[in-house]
């Protein structure tokens, strides 16, 4: 029977992936079509980050 609170490696904090710590969540709606295209995604949270960041870029841009 597996244990039901998980393996050493699970209670190991994860790395994170940019120089700021990630301490907030965005909630936001969505059509189903899009979440099951996000979800899709190999890493549906970066993806979400990577366009939100590249939007805002773009937007510094002009």
């Amino acid at each position: 029977m597996p244990n039901p609170k998980g393996s050493p490696e699970n209670l190991e904090p994860g790395q994170r992936k940019g120089e700021e710590p990630m301490t907030t969540t965005i909630s936001f709606r969505a059509t189903e079509s899009m979440k099951e295209e996000v979800k899709a995604q190999d890493d549906p949270p970066q993806f979400c980050r990577d366009a939100i960041q590249e939007a805002l870029d773009k937007q510094k841009r002009k």
